[in-house]
């Protein structure tokens, strides 16, 4: 994630639950993936896990984007007034 995304999150996390709350998934996501790519070995079992894991963090990281884009277009908007 790009350092003005993360700057951006921190400062409207307090503001939007919503937002809060899938950045705090994004990060234990992170935290799983590392865990098990920290193993010389997965079994297939935790090799699904991986995958399934990388499936949500998208997912979530696509819909953090949207809300990002959102605030990056009303900031757009209110600076042209």
């Amino acid at each position: 994630m790009e350092q003005r995304d993360l700057e951006l999150i921190h400062k409207l996390g307090s503001e939007d639950s919503v937002l809060a709350s899938l950045y705090k998934e994004h990060v234990e996501f992170e935290q799983e993936l590392e865990k098990l790519e920290n193993k010389s070995y997965l079994s297939v079992a935790e090799q699904m896990k991986r995958m399934e894991i990388k499936k949500k963090k998208l997912a979530g990281k696509d819909k953090m984007e949207l809300i990002l884009k959102k605030y990056r277009h009303d900031t757009k908007c209110q600076c042209h007034k």
